[in-house]
């Protein structure tokens, strides 16, 4: 028998923010919120915005507000991007236990509510404000594996560290010296399209 829907959503939920918890495995606090692009995206700071993103969608969007929420979900309007990094004083310990009582927070909402249960998305423009738990739990659902994505690479840089899971990297096998000929390949491919 196929899984229900709501079972199905929740499956996908789950598999990438595992995935985002995994990146952040055997990191020194350092490792985990240090920027490696430009905009200053980190993995520590993309667990913290997911929390932030599963209490404001499954939260305030169905009238079911978190209690005791963080500081920062307040003061996003004179701090922009509060939610995408660790301060000094926020511990990885800290900021994983916040994502994981979001996700307690979200699960209880799904557990509760139908999927045609209705809500409204107040920072949204007031044309597509009205929504279904179904369509937030698919938006919350891609929005999660899209930072996962950001992860990924930023995990790469930080140690060279890749994969989808444990045990699953979801790549081809190879070791240093076939990864090294093969981006090398791929170089050279990429001088040859502009030449």
């Amino acid at each position: 028998m196929p899984p229900e829907p709501k079972e199905l959503l929740q499956h996908y939920l789950q598999t990438a923010r595992d995935a985002m918890l995994w990146k952040l495995d055997g990191l020194s606090a350092y490792d985990a919120r240090r920027p490696l692009v430009p905009t200053g995206t980190n993995l520590l700071g993309l667990v913290k915005h997911l929390a932030g993103v599963e209490f404001g969608y499954f939260g305030e969007v169905f009238g079911r507000p978190v209690a005791d929420p963080p500081d920062w979900l307040d003061a996003m309007d004179d701090e922009p991007n509060a939610d995408l990094y660790a301060t000094a004083s926020e511990s990885v310990e800290s900021i994983v236990a916040l994502y994981r009582r979001a996700w307690a927070h979200t699960d209880a909402t799904v557990a509760e509510l139908p999927l045609d249960a209705v809500g409204s998305v107040p920072w949204w423009h007031p044309d597509r404000r009205e929504v279904s738990l179904e369509q937030i739990l698919v938006h919350v659902i891609a929005e999660t594996h899209r930072h996962a994505g950001h992860a990924d690479l930023v995990r790469e840089l930080v140690d060279g560290a890749v994969g989808w899971r444990a045990g699953n990297s979801n790549l081809p096998e190879g070791d240093a010296d076939w990864w090294s000929a093969y981006r090398d390949r791929l170089e050279q491919l990429a001088r040859e399209a502009v030449d």
